[in-house]
């Protein structure tokens, strides 16, 4: 962040501080508000957009509809307005860095922390679909990781409402990012919740191929690879990406919308099974993902990653069917029914003089990848997944398979290997991770070449928190070697955990503590006196600390408005002693003065006057006047 000269204040409440970043239509500033003592992200719209109503229209349009969507993975926009002509947002200030600069700095997840990410953004965008409200913007700058592994969606600057019909873009062009838009976008089309989709497909592909999948020397090209241009396997520039996150990345990227997930929630229900360890549903459709036809990269799109205005494709529609000539299809299924007769008597032919469509499993240890995969080839046989395991083998051979050699096999059926991965392996000693968060968690786990991935789990005790390692296998201390995985277990996000104490706390540094636990800190708050927490500060909140919640629950803060007034007993006829105990049971405390010699003939160790009168109510710790007789010489 760069300290800014002119600490302009916005609606005399909003300072600015720091320029956090510059976007396609604002400027971003971490800014105090004064009034709830707490530092916020405020976003201005650019002077010279200002002035154009329709610019305006939709940077009020994203503050409407980013204001009524409250999720733990939406960056909460907690108010709006204008000043001198100027408009702006203010949002929730997130402790961390974009995916943009993460990828930036050529720093790159591993498959199990990228499906996870992606994962949250998919809950995130499935909550704004069904609250009406389309993003149309997905891309790695829009999405915020915090320093504590939360995942935050923000930017809903040309989001728009399903329901609504105006349209905000210029007659022939569309809004958005090249890189990440989907096919319909390009052409203009009308675009739902699966353009999101196919979006955040484009965003998971980066993270496991360390680049999108097309790349061109202008945003129109680019664009126009998204209509016609088949996507290249992930696993052409990462071998090491499982088949199973690539069935789910390319089943994102289909070109028709309704060949994708129809939901966003559907795409991060395989990304958890994923992650779970148990079979996703992309990888049991039918039909080819990609080919050997797939498009290479060009020179890199200038300034991929700002959002822009591109002129619509002119072209065929890639989610509309042409309308046929009624003869052209009768001849067409005639000639389908001539070919399955074709296919169907061959298959006769080849079923009898062919008997081997069963036969055994061949040896293939001992192979190197390559040559087993032609054998496969060769013997009508597929290739299923593969997994890298430590052995004394050369590094790429064959160490096991399922089916095992000499064992039935069909034609067609996919086969499994175990390939070596050297003796590359070290050993190293699992670090103990319950308690840290799960990013924290991760950084530790790659500083020692271990892998990991994440369990979800119901839980029943009282101090888990999501993100939260509950408990690891291996466990802390045991041995093992790099590139191992490490199974991390963490809270359900449907489950229920306690509103962390905040008693004492700062309205930012309780903010920060909610932020943590996956609540979201409700924009107002109320007051009460209390004589243990400073003016200002957290003295209770709603639910209280300890009731159980559900991630993304907003909680109300309440803050101390100063001590709280207390009664003033009637002391007077009582010892100095008595006196000192009843104003000290009220928080009070006295100060005697001496009464004059004609005032105390007849009064011996007695208070004889009081500064405030008794049942008057005065502020706690305040000091009373008393008048008082000494004791009488014996």
């Amino acid at each position: 962040m760069e300290p800014v000269n002119d600490q302009r204040i916005y609606s005399n409440r909003y300072q600015v501080t720091h320029l956090i970043a510059r976007g396609g239509m604002a400027m971003v500033y971490r800014a105090q508000d004064l009034l709830l003592n707490r530092f916020v992200a405020l976003k201005i719209l650019y002077p010279e957009l200002s002035a154009d109503p329709q610019f305006v229209e939709r940077f009020r349009r994203e503050a409407q509809a980013a204001a009524n969507l409250s999720h733990p993975n939406i960056v909460p926009v907690f108010d709006w307005g204008e000043d001198n002509g100027t408009y702006f947002i203010v949002m929730e200030l997130i402790d961390g860095q974009s995916l943009a600069a993460l990828l930036s700095q050529s720093r790159t997840l591993t498959p199990a922390r990228s499906a996870f990410v992606i994962a949250q953004v998919a809950s995130a965008l499935g909550y704004a679909h069904r609250s009406g409200v389309v993003h149309r913007d997905v891309k790695p700058g829009n999405i915020l990781l915090t320093s504590d592994g939360q995942v935050k969606v923000t930017d809903f600057g040309i989001a728009q409402a399903v329901s609504t019909e105006d349209n905000l873009t210029q007659a022939g062009l569309v809004m958005g990012t090249a890189t990440y838009f989907s096919p319909e976008q390009a052409e203009g089309a009308a675009v739902d919740g699966r353009s999101d989709v196919y979006s955040l497909g484009i965003v998971l592909y980066e993270l496991l191929a360390g680049r999108p999948p097309f790349m061109g020397d202008s945003p129109v090209a680019v664009a126009t690879m998204h209509v016609n241009s088949v996507v290249p396997p992930t696993r052409e520039f990462n071998p090491s990406v499982p088949s199973d996150l690539e069935a789910i990345t390319m089943h994102a990227l289909e070109k028709r919308p309704d060949m994708r997930y129809q939901t966003a929630d559907e795409m991060r229900a395989d990304l958890i099974r994923f992650t779970e360890g148990q079979p996703v549903r992309a990888a049991s459709r039918n039909g080819a993902f990609f080919g050997d036809d797939a498009t290479r990269a060009v020179a890199a799109v200038s300034g991929g990653e700002r959002t822009q205005a591109v002129p619509l494709m002119v072209g065929p529609r890639t989610d509309i069917r042409r309308r046929r000539d009624n003869r052209g299809a009768i001849w067409s299924v005639v000639a389908v029914i001539i070919i399955l007769l074709v296919g169907a008597l061959a298959y006769v032919g080849l079923k009898s003089s062919n008997s081997g469509a069963v036969s055994s499993m061949p040896d293939f240890v001992g192979q190197t990848i390559a040559n087993a995969q032609q054998t496969l080839n060769n013997d009508g046989l597929i290739l299923g997944s593969t997994k890298l395991v430590s052995s004394s083998q050369p590094a790429g051979t064959v160490v096991g398979t399922d089916p095992k050699a000499g064992k039935k096999v069909s034609k067609g059926q996919a086969v499994s290997f175990n390939v070596s991965e050297g003796q590359s392996t070290t050993p190293v000693t699992v670090p103990d991770e319950v308690g840290q968060t799960l990013s924290n968690a991760e950084s530790a786990l790659a500083t020692l070449s271990l892998a990991y991935t994440v369990q979800f789990t119901a839980g029943s005790g009282t101090n888990q928190t999501p993100n939260t390692v509950l408990s690891q296998t291996p466990i802390g201390g045991s041995q093992s070697r790099t590139g191992k995985t490490v199974t991390l277990v963490v809270l359900n996000p449907s489950s229920t955990f306690p509103v962390p104490s905040l008693v004492g706390d700062t309205p930012s540094q309780a903010g920060a503590t909610l932020g943590a636990a996956s609540l979201t800190p409700n924009s107002t708050t109320t007051s009460q006196c209390s004589n243990s927490v400073t003016s200002g500060d957290v003295v209770a909140s709603n639910p209280a600390a300890g009731s159980p919640v559900k991630s993304g629950s907003t909680v109300t803060l309440i803050l101390s408005s100063g001590v709280c007034n207390v009664v003033v007993p009637n002391v007077v006829g009582d010892t100095q002693a008595n006196a000192t105990s009843q104003l000290k049971t009220q928080g009070l405390t006295g100060s005697f003065a001496d009464g004059t010699i004609s005032q105390c003939l007849t009064y011996s160790d007695q208070v004889i006057n009081q500064g405030d009168a008794p049942g008057s109510s005065v502020p706690f710790n305040s000091v009373v006047p008393l008048t008082y007789c000494p004791a009488l010489p014996g």
